[in-house]
């Protein structure tokens, strides 16, 4: 299977890299992939360059064919004013909406402080939301106090087992249901009748 890291760090060496590269090894423990990472860092001219003229570079093109071709994705960006990188978004805007479509993806951001943790619920699962990719329920948010805290490796074990679930079909969509689940009230009834 095929798993695409995007970061979106700036500098060398960045900690939104660091985040992005123990979760692709955590997702690595939990199943088999063949990692990608697409550094926007590298990018960003052609980024710019596609935003105006409408074409991408050949560079940014191979990085849209992985990410449009992955079999789940692990979207990493620095905290920017309370809200994700303008490279991060503009990379994601070249990006056809829909190519996306029922791809799983782990969400992540590293950012100063704790205080800007939200960013996860306020701006990157609503982005990836829209474009109608399958967001995986744990997002993992690493401050600089967190690194080397006990905290942050189990976020990434648990951001990491769920979406190696996805990407090996464990998905949600249509559950298998055992003795525990609850069965909605108009199948029991149809049971009952005999016309289910």
């Amino acid at each position: 299977m095929k798993l695409v890291v995007v970061s979106a760090g700036l500098s060398v060496p960045s900690s939104t890299r660091l985040l992005a590269d123990r979760l692709a090894a955590a997702v690595g423990r939990q199943t088999p992939v063949d990692v990608q990472i697409v550094e926007l860092r590298e990018l960003a001219v052609e980024i710019a360059q596609n935003l105006t003229n409408g074409f991408p570079g050949r560079a940014l093109a191979a990085a849209i064919d992985a990410v449009t071709g992955a079999d789940g994705l692990i979207v990493v960006t620095p905290v920017f004013s309370a809200s994700y990188s303008g490279l991060f978004k503009s990379f994601f805007d070249v990006i056809d909406k829909d190519a996306l479509a029922g791809t799983p993806v782990l969400i992540a951001a590293s950012g100063g402080t704790a205080r800007h943790s939200m960013v996860l619920d306020h701006a990157l699962r609503p982005l990836f939301a829209h474009l109608k990719a399958v967001v995986v329920p744990t997002g993992v948010y690493a401050a600089s106090e967190d690194w080397g805290a006990e905290g942050l490796d189990g976020r990434i074990r648990r951001a990491a087992g769920e979406l190696a679930g996805l990407m090996n079909g464990q998905s949600a969509a249509k559950p298998v249901r055992n003795d525990l689940d609850v069965v909605p009230f108009a199948e029991q009834l149809a049971a009952l009748r005999g016309t289910g």
